[in-house]
């Protein structure tokens, strides 16, 4: 996963390079709770352009930081969903809680 901080907007943008399991979602959280936390932005973005693959473990990931961001005042926003990753976003129902671009 990659970050970048743009002051000018206060947006911190992630984007995620790997498949979305139980295993990788550990060290997205990590970072995205180290970045969120070292910047504080008003704009958070998951980018998941390259994602290919993604479980259950990529939702309880997004709520978590969604309920982070609430916390500090931020809106969450998640983009480029191919077919299956935004199947499994509208199914468990997050799609109602974030921005979607």
């Amino acid at each position: 996963m990659e970050s970048k901080f743009y002051e000018e907007d206060k947006l911190l943008v992630f984007t995620i390079t790997e498949e979305i399991d139980d295993c990788s979602v550990q060290k997205i959280r990590r970072i995205a709770d180290y970045e969120i936390e070292r910047y504080m932005p008003k704009r958070i973005v998951f980018d998941f352009d390259c994602v290919t693959f993604m479980d259950s473990a990529g939702i309880g990931m997004i709520i978590g930081r969604y309920k982070f961001a609430s916390m500090i005042g931020a809106t969450l926003e998640i983009r480029n969903l191919n077919a299956s990753v935004k199947r499994i976003f509208e199914m468990s129902g997050i799609l109602k809680l974030v921005l979607v671009a």
